[in-house]
C-alpha cells in the first residue's frame, strides 16, 4: 500500500456555483484523533488551465458550533475569490467547539494538530500548492478568527500571513460559553492555562513583521472589546498590522463582505513576496489535477 492511501482516505465531488472555480471535499485521516475528518479545497480555474504551476493557499477557519462546509454553504462567493487571486482556499473541520487548540483533557479534539500537520501536509501532498510559508495564509470568522492567529503565532515556520474576522481572541471573555472548558477544563481551576492558550496574551511571543496580520471587527460585534484590545496590544508591543473597523455585527452577512478584503490583503502579501518567480514544473499527478 502507497504513502497516499496509508495516509489519507478521500472522497471527491465537484460543487458548482456559477463560477469557474472547483471545490473538492476531501477526507483526511488523522492519526492524532483516530478518524477521517472531511474538508473543502477550492482550486481556481488557473490551476486546471496552467499546467504545472504552482499555487498559494489560504486556509479559512469555521466559527463555533460550525464545520467545513460553513463558508461554501452560507457565503458560497467565497469560491470566486479563489479565481480572483489565483489561490487555493482550504476550509478544514475544527469540531463544533475545538477552538483549534489540542486539548489537554479532551484526546478527541487535537486540532491544533490536525490543521497545522495532517492538513497542511495533506494538501501539499495532493495539489501544486507553494509549500512554504511565504505561500500560506490563514483566516477564521469567531472561534476560527481566534483558532488562525493561534496558529499563525504558534508556527510561524508554516504561515506567513494570519487574519481574523470577528475573532475571539481572549478565551477568559466569558468561560461558561461556547464550549471552551469543555477543551481547557473549568477556568477557575486552571486560570494559567487559559490565559496562556488566549491570542491576546501571545502577542509578546511575536516579533516585528514575523507575520503579516489582518484583523477585522464589527462595531456592533460582542467581540469588538476583546479586538480593540488586541489591536493596542499590538501597538503596545509595535507589531505591525492592517487593523479594520466598520459597522457590522457577529454574522455571516459581515464575514462574507470581510473575507473578500483579507483575501485581497493575503494576495497583496503572495504577491510582495515574489511567489510569481518561484513557480516550478511538477512532476507526477496531484490530486484534483
Amino acid at each position: 500500500m502507497n504513502k497516499f492511501l496509508i495516509s489519507a482516505s478521500i472522497w471527491f465531488s465537484t460543487i458548482g456555483f456559477g463560477q469557474a472555480a472547483t471545490v473538492d471535499t476531501v477526507q483526511i485521516f488523522s492519526e492524532a484523533m483516530q478518524r477521517d475528518i472531511r474538508a473543502v479545497v477550492i482550486t481556481p480555474e488557473a490551476y486546471a488551465t496552467k499546467e504545472g504551476q504552482r499555487f498559494p493557499v489560504v486556509y479559512l477557519l469555521h466559527g463555533y458550533s460550525g464545520n467545513y462546509a460553513d463558508w461554501i454553504s452560507k457565503a458560497p462567493d467565497v469560491a470566486s475569490l479563489a479565481d480572483q487571486h489565483d489561490v487555493i482556499l482550504v476550509c478544514p473541520d475544527g469540531g463544533f467547539n475545538s477552538w483549534y487548540l489540542d486539548s489537554p483533557i479532551n484526546d478527541s479534539s487535537q486540532y491544533e494538530t490536525h490543521v497545522v500537520q495532517e492538513v497542511v501536509n495533506f494538501v501539499d501532498e495532493q495539489y501544486r500548492t507553494l509549500a512554504q510559508p511565504t505561500g500560506r495564509a490563514i483566516t477564521g470568522l469567531s472561534m476560527g478568527g481566534h483558532g488562525a492567529l493561534f496558529l499563525a503565532i504558534r508556527h510561524t515556520d508554516i504561515f506567513g500571513a494570519a487574519g481574523s474576522m470577528s475573532g475571539g481572541v481572549d478565551l477568559t471573555y466569558n468561560v461558561d460559553n461556547w464550549g471552551i472548558k469543555d477543551q481547557l477544563g473549568i477556568y477557575e481551576q486552571s486560570p494559567l492555562r487559559w490565559d496562556s492558550l488566549s491570542v491576546v496574551n501571545m502577542i509578546p511571543d511575536l516579533s516585528s513583521n514575523q507575520l503579516a496580520l489582518i484583523i477585522d471587527c464589527g462595531t456592533d460585534d460582542f467581540f469588538f472589546r476583546i479586538n480593540q484590545q488586541l489591536h493596542q496590544t499590538l501597538l503596545d508591543h509595535q507589531i505591525p498590522h492592517n487593523y479594520i473597523v466598520r459597522p457590522g455585527a457577529h454574522n455571516w452577512d459581515y464575514w462574507s463582505n470581510a473575507v473578500a478584503y483579507q483575501l485581497v490583503y493575503f494576495a497583496n502579501f503572495f504577491e510582495e513576496n515574489g511567489l510569481a518567480e518561484k513557480q516550478t514544473p511538477v512532476n507526477g499527478q496531484k490530486y484534483g489535477q
